[in-house]
């Protein structure tokens, strides 16, 4: 730097701001005096803090075989978290009432020019702008949260992007993840999304398998300091799992866990799933168990949180010697080796979507019990000791 350039700036710069900052301290310890319960709530949003009590109340959702959406029990943990996080605040592109993203506790109210003290936010038919939004909302220390259609996660890649660039806590909430959007088609139904996020540095994703995994899902992500999240939901109904049958969601936080393993040594064969097929790999680890084939089901909901774990950790989910492996996601299979094998068997789509009912789109692209099971079957035979 020439001579002269820091003096300048510690004489002009320095001392305008120390003394600004040092007015704004003054301020708010004027501000603790009179308002101290305000002034506390200040300081946990500025250190990025949450209240004592914040994960109170939580829904816990009982067994269901007919379940509920994940976008619906989202809607029910948001607005237990909401209650007790006053500076949660945020909003959809356009689709609200889809997304299930309102704020409906007392007093929420809607943000606007009039009302600043408005918890829900209108912001239109435009997911960038949100995005750059929500980015400016964090930068100011309240919690934002935004939500849309995950096929239209496309529109605010770059929006997206600097949350992650600027390790920005920001929360995105995207429903509709998969061909469950049945008759709505291709141009609705995401194939490569899932795909796109986990390649973007500094994004943690989650999707989570019923109810329970999201309550436990919305517990990680509001505990983030550093860096957005996604959490990826469905449209259609998905089973509530039964956990005094199969494992508790506890190990979420790790990003993968194993929600039902073999009961007589090791496992055969793993099988791998996210979000909604999480279901259908637990109805293949059934029929394998009826055949006497011993099987694991592993729910992976977040690849982030999973691939941050330790070595051992990570090991004795996915243990290296069995090799006979089976993932099942409605998406694209790119980057899923990682955790099959360069042999492994990935039950994904090819192409792009279509339109119809859902149960026939399922059968059309192979997401069925008997397609896992000859999966899981032809992963055996595959590995299996050759003499």
């Amino acid at each position: 730097m020439p001579d002269g350039v820091y003096d300048h700036f510690r004489e002009s710069i320095g001392n305008r701001g120390k003394q600004l900052r040092d007015a704004w301290f003054a301020r708010i310890e004027e501000y603790r005096k009179q308002y101290p319960e305000l002034a506390e709530e200040l300081l946990q949003m500025q250190h990025r803090l949450l209240p004592v009590g914040w994960d109170r109340d939580l829904p816990e959702f009982p067994a269901d075989p007919k379940g509920l959406a994940t976008r619906e029990s989202s809607a029910k943990v948001l607005n237990a978290v909401a209650k007790n996080i006053p500076w949660l605040i945020g909003g959809a592109a356009d689709l609200t009432p889809s997304t299930k993203t309102r704020i409906t506790v007392e007093g929420a109210g809607d943000f606007s020019a009039e009302n600043y003290a408005g918890r829900n936010f209108h912001f239109g038919i435009r997911e960038h702008a949100m995005g750059a939004i929500l980015n400016g909302l964090s930068l100011v220390k309240v919690r934002p949260f935004g939500s849309g259609f995950f096929i239209f996660v496309d529109y605010m890649r770059g929006s997206l992007r600097l949350s992650a660039l600027m390790e920005l806590p920001v929360i995105y909430v995207f429903t509709h993840d998969s061909i469950g959007v049945g008759e709505d088609g291709p141009t609705h139904q995401p194939i490569e999304q899932l795909a796109h996020m986990r390649a973007m540095p500094g994004l943690i994703m989650i999707r989570p398998a019923d109810a329970n995994e999201v309550r436990e899902a919305w517990k990680v992500i509001l505990q983030l300091h550093h860096g957005p999240a996604v959490l990826v939901l469905t449209r259609q109904a998905v089973p509530t799992i039964d956990r005094t049958k199969y494992a508790p969601t506890s190990d979420l936080q790790r990003g993968a866990y194993i929600l039902a393993d073999a009961t007589d040594g090791a496992p055969d064969v793993i099988l791998i799933g996210t979000g909604s097929e999480v279901a259908l790999c637990l109805d293949a680890y059934e029929q394998l168990n009826k055949e006497g084939v011993r099987a694991r089901v592993v729910s992976m909901p977040s690849w982030e949180l999973f691939d941050d774990q330790d070595k051992s950790y990570r090991d004795s989910v996915l243990p290296p010697q069995v090799k006979a492996r089976v993932s099942v996601e409605v998406a694209s299979d790119f980057g899923w080796s990682k955790y099959t094998g360069s042999e492994g068997h990935n039950i994904c789509i090819e192409s792009f979507g279509a339109s119809g009912p859902l149960k026939q789109l399922l059968k059309k692209f192979g997401f069925n019990v008997e397609n896992v099971v000859a999966a899981a079957k032809s992963q055996i035979a595959l590995h299996s000791p050759r003499r």
